[in-house]
């Protein structure tokens, strides 16, 4: 080979190699995940509890994570939103372990990594779940750190079972208020559809506007995945409609008027930003205004409880324990530990 041709020759591989390194980077196009979240990945190990509701075999996912640090006898049972799987909470689960606390986080039925029922949904059952996986754990007596739609849930459980619950911290709650007073019925079907339409970016769009969402894009991303991955799976139309269902529960079962009830000691951990207010955008347009003042519903109604405080974290929006987690930490370990 000459000289002159073996230098053309690697110049034309030198050109060659950035486009054969570029197509090498490309990610292979991923398995959309299963609709209880199979290959999406959680932060501890995921056991599961077999359950009967309504007369359909069931199983609640849940992560049981033991103290990281001296054990001080004592459990939390972290309660998701409706948006969310139960993986959002592994900084809160780590802060709670390394101050000594077992920490028990289930995805609820109809949500995360549990199993997605044809029946409808009810915080009644719900809860029953909540109980049962206490019970299947020899847990006798729980603190309850709840957020959004587990902040309802929350609300039921410590009414129905006041015994099994010592604190309870309601985090950016929704429920304050009684949305039936603003929204009309909305069918199912009219709900479906608009979900079903909905596009990943529309999503992140929402979580920025509905949720005053602050935190940096890739933490987002995860979030997002975890709702749109799932699109590709065959069982996709069974995850919508428990979806759907879950946001007929929040509307059909308010618990604003059980807050003013409870006698544990509560705190409420609100972002100033957050005025998220589920089905907003079908009430009247003169109605909507009012809806979503959650900071100042939250002191209102820890003005009518015995035992209960509200604490608003400024510049922060729905996801507070995320954007503010400081703060957020140091007022939930404050609480617990008295």
């Amino acid at each position: 080979m000459t000289r002159p041709f073996a230098a053309a020759l690697l110049r034309c591989a030198l050109l060659i190699l950035p486009v054969a390194a570029a197509n090498a980077a490309e990610p292979a196009p991923r398995e959309p995940y299963g609709i209880d979240l199979e290959g999406f990945p959680y932060p501890y190990p995921v056991d599961l509890l077999p359950l009967v509701n309504d007369g359909e075999q069931l199983r609640m996912a849940y992560m049981d994570v033991a103290p990281a640090a001296q054990p001080n006898g004592r459990s939390v049972v972290l309660l998701h939103g409706r948006n969310f799987p139960a993986s959002y909470w592994a900084p809160v689960i780590k802060t709670l372990s390394e101050a000594g606390y077992r920490v028990v986080v289930p995805d609820q039925i109809g949500f995360g990594k549990s199993s997605k029922p044809w029946g409808e949904l009810h915080f009644d059952t719900l809860a029953r779940n909540t109980i049962a996986l206490l019970d299947h754990l020899q847990i006798a007596k729980a603190d309850i750190v709840a957020h959004s739609m587990g902040g309802m849930l929350a609300v039921r459980i410590v009414r129905a079972y006041p015994d099994r619950i010592d604190h309870l911290v309601l985090t950016a709650p929704i429920g304050l208020e009684d949305y039936r007073l603003y929204v009309p019925p909305t069918p199912s079907e009219k709900i479906m559809a608009a979900e079903d339409k909905l596009t990943a970016d529309g999503y992140r769009k929402q979580l920025e506007t509905n949720y005053a969402l602050k935190l940096p894009y890739d933490q987002v991303t995860p979030l997002i995945e975890a709702r749109f991955n799932i699109k590709g799976s065959a069982d996709y139309p069974r995850w919508l409609r428990a979806f759907v269902s879950s946001g007929q529960m929040i509307y059909r079962e308010p618990v604003v008027h059980e807050i003013p009830l409870i006698t544990q000691p509560t705190l409420f951990i609100m972002g100033a930003d957050d005025h998220n207010a589920p089905g907003r955008p079908n009430a009247p347009e003169a109605l909507r205004a009012k809806m979503g003042q959650n900071a100042e519903l939250a002191k209102a109604l820890a003005a009518q409880m015995p035992n209960a405080r509200a604490e608003v974290i400024p510049n922060t929006g729905h996801l507070v324990f995320l954007e503010a987690r400081e703060k957020y930490d140091a007022l939930v370990l404050g609480f617990l530990g008295k």
